[in-house]
């Protein structure tokens, strides 16, 4: 990976204490449960 705008896009998810890095792509294809794993008061502001 030589673009740095690509390292960027990169998305940490956090559950249990435990960080999993998805790339770009992964995160494109998983988005909606990413969404879905935040708290609704999130959606409210």
């Amino acid at each position: 990976m030589t673009d740095p705008a690509e390292l960027l896009a990169w998305v940490r998810e956090r559950e249990r204490g435990v960080d999993q890095w998805l790339c770009s792509q992964c995160a494109r294809t998983h988005v909606r449960d990413i969404e879905g794993k935040l708290p609704s008061d999130y959606w409210s502001h």
